[in-house]
């Protein structure tokens, strides 16, 4: 079955590089390529066995895995075994890790609260919302760039080959590993807290990869993780019962939320004044054109999120679920759940 898995994902690399070409997408077609070096291995309903007390974890392929012992959190033992449809064996900076792709329901819905919000994410704050809360940027990149620096000359100082220079590329790895990790908290934080806390979440439909292209803003907005934001405010309303709209995002900051006028204002601009008497800061002026523009398209347009079914189906191959299956999450989809262990032999 782990053959099977890499088969499939070959295939899928082959199928959407020929929608692409069909759709004709601009830019990149993602032309399949060969992987040659594989972080991970994927088993299916056979290839491993659980111990009894669910600690420990047997690879049985022959192919020298053996026995892993399960260091970390032990929610797997409250799962029946037959519920576990995937199991991956994933190499990061810091060791290996064992996901447990689990087919259970992943709903949690929660009572109304008659609350309603448009988020307007930026580089000078976080995101703003249509109440005028601005939530500070963390900016985690920026903040260990110096460290990632002084890790990276130490690589080049090694002897290409030796042990010294692999150790040296173990800790820049480890470097930018923390950084992933701490933008996809902080997105997961906000997200659940904005999507717990209000009924309507409106935000916009922004083409990320396009705008990576400005090259003098292109590693803030990187550090910012505006399109990581979004997956999770998707999926945690899915989760919730909520409803998340993504508008269009043009003239939302020229604007005037009061009587719909257009001021022309360059990006340096950070105060919106109209004719009509309305100053505001402009981002607090885009949260609420957001927020409006989504009430009028509810019903018509807009995203919920939610998906058609679970990436783990059973009698269905790879390719058919990541195609049928609107992923919300690199990580999660509203109908399985990824507990991830550490690995020691």
């Amino acid at each position: 079955m782990a053959v099977q898995a890499a088969a499939e994902r070959g295939w899928l690399a082959i199928s959407r590089f020929y929608e692409n070409c069909k759709t004709n997408k601009t830019g990149k077609k993602s032309f399949p390529r060969f992987q040659k070096d594989n972080r991970s291995v994927e088993y299916k309903t056979s290839g491993w066995s659980l111990h009894k007390t669910k600690r420990r974890i047997t690879i049985t392929d022959k192919k020298g895995i053996c026995e892993l012992k399960l260091l970390g959190k032990w929610d797997i033992h409250t799962y029946p075994v037959k519920s576990i449809k995937r199991v991956r064996l994933v190499r990061r900076a810091d060791g290996y890790y064992c996901q447990f792709a689990i087919d259970v329901e992943c709903v949690d819905i929660q009572p109304p609260t008659g609350q309603e919000i448009g988020l307007d994410v930026g580089l000078e704050s976080f995101y703003t919302d249509s109440n005028g809360h601005h939530e500070p940027s963390p900016k985690f990149l920026r903040k260990a760039e110096s460290g990632i620096k002084h890790t990276q000359r130490r690589i080049y100082k090694k002897v290409k080959g030796s042990s010294g220079r692999r150790k040296a590329r173990a800790r820049y790895s480890r470097k930018h590993l923390r950084v992933s990790r701490q933008r996809t908290e902080h997105a997961k934080r906000l997200a659940r807290h904005v999507c717990k806390s209000n009924d309507l979440i409106a935000y916009e439909d922004l083409k990320v990869g396009n705008l990576l292209k400005n090259h003098c803003l292109a590693k803030s907005i990187a550090d910012a993780s505006w399109y990581q934001f979004r997956q999770w405010i998707e999926y945690f309303a899915a989760k919730f019962g909520r409803l998340a709209v993504a508008v269009p995002p043009q003239y939302t900051s020229q604007e005037c939320s009061q009587c719909k006028a257009m001021v022309k204002k360059s990006l340096s601009t950070r105060t919106h004044v109209c004719s009509c008497g309305l100053i505001l800061q402009r981002d607090w002026n885009a949260a609420i054109n957001i927020l409006l523009k989504a009430k009028s398209t509810v019903g018509q347009t807009g995203s919920n999120a939610n998906g058609d079914g679970s990436s783990t189906l059973l009698g269905a191959n790879l390719v058919e679920q990541v195609l049928s299956v609107k992923l919300e999450s690199p990580r999660m989809t509203a109908g399985e759940c990824q507990p991830f262990f550490y690995l020691k032999r």
